[in-house]
């Protein structure tokens, strides 16, 4: 590669080359370079812009001004400045010369000069997290005889309530969607992920429900959907219902202030345009097209909006329900939610937040062993430039939403924090690259808004990771993930098999597999080759994939032999007991069951790579929630973890 866009490349943050899965290195073709830069803002297109470009960077270093945020670890003093004022976040004002280490944690603004930053101070480290256990779950695929159509937050606190003594309940994303039709199913491609579901409301469980009258009661129940013919969760479906029912209810809503919160009502305009010109804001008229016009500042009043401000509090309040069932119930941890690694781009927060957003980029991920063409997600990313600019008030605030309601905070694709893979437009997933973000803001701003919330951070730090990742991780007291499928050894030999329980990281959240991955009766069965063959997903022959997975499951198997759990008679429900024994085992500080792999699912969640071909997170329990809370197999599991990581207090 030219070494001028080499050079530029690197100021930019922008990867021209990388380490592959297996290790190996890979370089990124200049074509894919140049049209990540233009992403950025950044003309590459040809020498003398590269010039261009690289000269306005020697002049910004030449002037030694400070970057638009500063953060800083509590206790540390932060980068060479001269004399000037720090306005505290409690509206004090000090004098000083340079950042001095002894600010208070929180959210300042440093004036130097003509300069005004953002000042973050954030903590060292998290407090230490507590050794407990508790139920992944996949909300939407709960069931049971109060829910329509698919998994509630009233499911949700009847499962906290019957918990079998878990310490934690760690769910899906619960991010909101956009309020039109067909809606999407992906929990992971939401429209923003700073305001919830309100496929997730239980209607029943609603302030102007219970004031309705038996009437208006039978109304309301008269909208639950039937159960749709091919045993899919259909989410238009249930939206078109609970949508209808409570409209029938807003007139008993009372009085909804639609000035308290600025930021929930410009997603509640967001929502009444969709619902009027469409879902995709970039289709909407130009005057539209932007939050800031007077057109749609004309949008901010008017019944509708309250509307949709008031679906919002509802959310709030059976979000805290379920939060205030988990203390009650003696959870060390409780409601962990699961932050998802980006947005849709043609969602609310691609339209509230574009300023702060790279424009036409798709986040995803290079070719892997799993997903052996590379992975193309769709989402928005980030722009890291603009999030220094404008003082990660953004990314601050979509924290802070989560956090009011959540005892954790699981956050997929953690490496996202230090880069992504942005995969320019017109280009295929594997002709991305890595774009980089300041890990000490994005990580260190995480930790702040966790502290402030008292709540433990989960990062899943599976694939293609740094090992800067999990050790960051670790010494900041934040978990990284163990699942039972990746944990083997492959430094010396990639055939080696399944780590023993003793060397399991201390610092991890361990599971069995995860949404992504084969459960555990379909990794017995050889369930996910059968499956990505007959979807044309293998990169390699159908016999060599199998051949992988019988050596993998002979390997596990072999595993928990050794370990003393099974003998060669034991039968695939004991082999299941055994995997969550061998996890109990572990030093890790959580384990988590899936319910897929408790009640013997053999379909996963999500088969990554696929659309329409596969019935992606449109898959629910066969078993209903009444039936699961009493089902032996889960005592049984709930039985094995309390025994070795305790539970509630």
């Amino acid at each position: 590669m030219d070494a001028e866009l080499s050079a530029l490349a690197e100021a930019h943050g922008v990867a021209t080359w990388y380490e592959d899965w297996q290790r190996k290195r890979r370089d990124v073709s200049p074509e894919s370079v140049v049209g990540v830069l233009g992403l950025l803002g950044v003309d590459a297109r040809s020498p003398a812009a590269i010039r261009r470009e690289l000269t306005a960077i020697r002049t910004a270093k030449e002037q030694h001004r400070l970057p638009g945020t500063v953060v800083v670890r509590q206790g540390e003093t932060g980068p060479p400045a001269g004399a000037g004022t720090i306005q505290l976040e409690d509206g004090t004002t000090r004098k000083v010369t340079g950042i001095p280490a002894d600010l208070p944690l929180g959210w300042h603004r440093l004036s130097i000069d003509d300069q005004h930053v953002t000042l973050v101070v954030v903590p060292r480290r998290l407090s230490e997290p507590p050794e407990t256990w508790g139920w992944m779950v996949q909300l939407y695929a709960l069931h049971s005889d109060a829910s329509w159509g698919m998994g509630d937050l009233g499911d949700l606190r009847s499962l906290v309530e019957a918990g079998h003594g878990a310490g934690l309940i760690l769910l899906n994303p619960l991010h909101a969607v956009t309020p039109t039709l067909p809606v999407p199913a992906s929990p992971y491609s939401p429209s923003s992920r700073r305001f919830a579901n309100p496929l997730y409301l239980r209607v029943a469980d609603t302030e102007a429900y219970r004031a309705a009258d038996p009437a208006l009661r039978a109304r309301v129940g008269a909208l639950r959907p039937d159960p749709p013919a091919d045993g899919l969760i259909d989410y238009s479906a249930v939206w078109e219902a609970k949508r209808a029912a409570l409209e029938l209810l807003w007139p008993l809503a009372g009085e909804v202030d639609i000035d308290a919160d600025p930021g929930l009502t410009d997603f509640a305009v967001f929502c009444v345009l969709a619902e009027e010109h469409g879902a995709d804001w970039q289709r909407w008229p130009e005057p539209l097209r932007r939050p800031d016009t007077a057109e749609v500042r004309a949008a901010r009043k008017g019944d509708r909006v309250a509307f949709h401000v008031w679906l919002q509090h509802l959310l709030d309040e059976q979000l805290a329900a379920a939060n205030e069932a988990a203390r009650a119930r003696g959870m060390p941890i409780g409601i962990v939610h699961d932050l998802a690694v980006g947005i849709d781009p043609s969602g609310a927060d691609g339209w509230l937040l574009q300023d702060v957003l790279a424009a036409g980029v798709h986040t995803g991920a290079p070719p892997d062993a799993f997903n052996q063409l590379g992975q193309d997600w769709g989402l928005a990313a980030w722009r890291p430039d603009r999030l220094v600019d404008t003082g990660y008030a953004a990314y601050r605030d979509m924290l802070r939403r989560i956090f009011r309601h959540a005892g954790g905070l699981r956050v997929d694709h953690v490496a996202g924090l230090w880069r992504l893979w942005w995969v320019p437009p017109g280009m295929g997933p594997a002709e991305g690259t890595y774009v980089h973000y300041d890990p000490e803001a994005m990580l260190g701003i995480l930790a702040l808004e966790a502290h402030r919330a008292g709540a433990v951070v989960v990062g899943e730090d599976l694939g293609t990771v740094l090992p800067v990742v999990t050790r960051t991780l670790e010494d900041m007291n934040m978990l990284g993930s163990a699942v039972l499928w990746f944990t083997r050894d492959y430094k010396d030999d990639p055939e080696e098999g399944y780590l023993p329980a003793s060397r399991y990281p201390r610092n991890a959240l361990a599971t069995v597999s995860t949404h992504d991955l084969p459960t555990a009766a379909g990794f017995l069965a050889g369930e996910q080759v059968k499956v990505r063959a007959e979807l044309g997903q293998l990169a390699g022959p159908v016999e060599q994939e199998r051949a992988y997975a019988d050596r993998d499951r002979a390997q596990l198997l072999a595993r928990l032999a050794e370990e003393g759990l099974i003998t060669a008679s034991s039968t695939p429900e004991e082999i299941v007991v055994a995997m969550h024994e061998f996890l109990a085992r572990t030093p890790c500080r959580l384990v988590t069951a899936s319910l897929y792999d408790v009640l013997g699912e053999l379909d996963q969640p999500n088969l990554p790579g696929t659309t329409d071909q596969y019935p992606n997170w449109r898959l629910p329990l066969r078993t209903a929630l009444e039936q699961i809370v009493a089902d032996p197999r889960v005592a049984r599991i709930a039985e094995v973890l309390n025994a070795k990581k305790g539970g509630t207090r």
